[in-house]
C-alpha cells in the first residue's frame, strides 16, 4: 500500500487498536474466530469464486441506479465499505470519494478491492479497529446476514458514521419473504437439481454452491432481518432510519416505493409456503438508509 494511503487510513485507526502495518494490507487480528466466520474465509479465499461474484453480483444497472438515488454523490467524501469483498460496491458505482476504506475478513477479496481503488485494511466487522464519529457515509451491502451477530455488525457501522453522515445497508434477505414451508420448503431443499437443469449445465459445482451457503448465516428459511430490527438498532444511536423493501428488478424507484416483482422461481416458492408473492412483507431484500442526526 502507498505510503500516502497508510498515512490516510492511520488518522481514524484507534490509538488503542492492534493492527499489523508490515502487512500489503494492514491486519487487525480476529480474536473470536467462528465457525461462520470461518466459512466466509473458506468461501471467499476462493479466487475463481471470488472473481464470479466480482463479475456477476450487485453489478446490473438497477442495483446501481438504486444505490445512487440512495446515496448521491460520494465524491471527495470519507467512506467506509464493511464487508466489501473485491469490491463490487465502488466497481458499480464509480465516483472519487477522498477516502474508500474497504473493510473485510478475506485478503483475497482485499486484494482485489485494492487493486481497483480501496484503501483495506483485514479485521471482523464485530470490532471494527477503527475511532468513532469519521466517516461520511458508511455501507454494507450483502454483508449483515453473512455475520455472526447482525445487531452487533450494525452497531459497530452506527458507531463509525459522523453527525450528518449516513449509513446504508442492501441486499440482507427480508425474513418474511424466505420462510418457506410445506411444499416450499421442500423445493427449497430441491433447488440445487434443478437450478443445475436450468442453468444447461452452467451452474456453479456441488463444492462451492455448499461453501457459499454455509457462508450466509441468516440467510435460510426462517432467518433474515426485519423493519423493525433496523429501526430498533439504529433509532437509539440517534439516526433516522428509513427501511426499504424491494425485489431486485427496481431501481431507483424502490425509494419511491415501489418494490418491484420477483424471478418466478421466488414466487413460486412463495405461493407454495402461503406467502402473498405481491405483499410487501414478501420483497426479497431490505434496504436501510439511516442518517445520523446532527446535534
Amino acid at each position: 500500500m502507498q505510503n500516502t494511503q497508510i498515512s490516510e487510513l492511520r488518522k481514524y485507526v484507534a490509538a488503542d487498536a492492534v493492527v499489523n502495518w508490515e502487512e500489503d494490507i494492514p491486519q487487525s487480528p480476529i480474536t473470536n474466530l467462528t465457525e461462520a466466520l470461518q466459512a466466509n474465509i473458506d468461501y471467499y479465499e476462493n479466487p475463481e469464486w471470488v472473481q464470479g461474484y466480482f463479475d456477476h453480483c450487485h453489478r446490473d444497472n438497477y442495483f446501481k441506479e438504486c444505490w445512487q438515488a440512495a446515496m448521491g454523490s460520494w465524491d471527495d467524501k470519507i467512506v467506509v465499505d464493511i464487508g466489501c469483498g473485491p469490491g463490487n460496491l465502488y466497481a458499480t458505482l464509480g465516483g472519487k470519494p477522498r477516502l474508500l476504506i474497504g473493510v473485510d475478513v478475506s485478503r483475497t477479496c482485499l486484494k482485489m478491492a485494492k487493486s481497483i481503488g480501496y484503501t483495506p485494511i483485514q479485521a471482523d466487522a464485530h470490532q471494527l479497529p477503527f475511532i468513532s464519529d469519521f466517516a461520511d457515509i458508511v455501507t454494507v451491502n450483502a454483508s449483515l446476514h453473512h455475520c455472526d451477530d447482525m445487531s452487533v455488525v450494525l452497531s459497530e457501522a452506527a458507531r463509525l458514521v459522523r453527525p450528518g453522515g449516513v449509513l446504508i445497508t442492501d441486499h440482507d434477505p427480508q425474513r418474511s419473504a424466505w420462510n418457506w414451508k410445506g411444499l416450499g420448503m421442500l423445493l427449497y431443499k430441491v433447488r440445487v437439481p434443478l437450478y443445475k437443469l436450468m442453468s444447461l449445465g452452467n451452474f456453479m459445482s456441488q463444492v462451492e454452491h455448499d461453501a457459499m451457503i454455509a457462508s450466509e448465516t441468516h440467510h435460510k428459511p426462517g432467518k433474515g432481518v426485519t423493519s423493525e430490527f433496523y429501526h430498533q438498532t439504529l433509532e437509539p444511536l440517534g439516526f433516522k432510519v428509513k427501511v426499504y423493501p424491494h425485489n431486485h428488478t427496481v431501481g431507483a424507484e424502490v425509494l419511491q416505493g415501489n418494490y418491484g416483482k420477483a424471478d418466478n422461481k421466488y414466487r413460486l416458492s412463495q405461493f407454495l409456503s402461503g406467502i402473498n408473492s405481491k405483499s410487501l412483507s414478501a420483497a426479497l431484500s431490505l434496504m436501510c438508509i439511516a442518517q445520523r442526526q446532527a446535534f
